[in-house]
């Protein structure tokens, strides 16, 4: 069972990010769990989005303590509370303008890749809006889902500009492939 954390701040899109890649588990065939945690509803405050997925049905019915993978929609969510569900073989994709590198020498004990979803999605007309462009960051990094359901995913749920959305995310798909791509060189 691969299971998942989404960690955010209210009005980042982390929740609408945490169903979609649900979607797209689902039709890729896969048995999918999802479900959302917030504290106030406001702008700015923690959410989090947790995913489990199988290929059998899913019975567990509990909070996810030790995650496979976690995505984090800002870096400042980075702390003690966050990083206890994280064990040494767990994979975190951080949106940061920081580099990987730099995650490798203040977090030794985690497997960081970042990438700089808010510079990509800007390049593509979306603003702030860094779903898309973390979401093909993510799912090139755990190598699951496929780039193509994805990508018809998004085409069929994402609310507007879908043109944006498929190529913020094909370009976040592409910063964390050849990230990849260094690392095993």
């Amino acid at each position: 069972m691969l299971q998942i954390i989404i960690q955010g701040r209210g009005g980042q899109g982390a929740q609408t990010a945490g169903n979609l890649l649900a979607m797209a588990f689902f039709a890729a065939g896969r048995q999918v769990q999802a479900f959302s945690s917030y504290g106030g509803a406001r702008r700015g405050t923690p959410v989090s989005s947790f995913i489990r997925v199988d290929d059998r049905p899913i019975r567990l019915r509990c909070d996810i303590e030790r995650a496979d993978a976690i995505l984090c929609f800002d870096a400042t969510l980075l702390d003690a509370r966050l990083l206890a569900a994280a064990g040494p073989r767990t994979l975190i994709v951080v949106n940061s303008a920081q580099t990987t590198a730099h995650f490798a020498d203040t977090l030794p004990a985690y497997r960081v890749i970042s990438v700089d979803g808010i510079a990509i999605s800007r390049r593509r007309g979306l603003g702030r809006i860094v779903n898309s462009a973390l979401l093909g960051a993510f799912a090139r990094a755990i190598e699951a889902p496929s780039f193509e359901v994805l990508k018809q995913t998004l085409t069929e749920e994402a609310p507007k500009l879908h043109a944006e959305n498929i190529a913020a995310c094909e370009d976040g798909y592409a910063w964390v492939d050849s990230q990849l791509q260094k690392a095993a060189a």
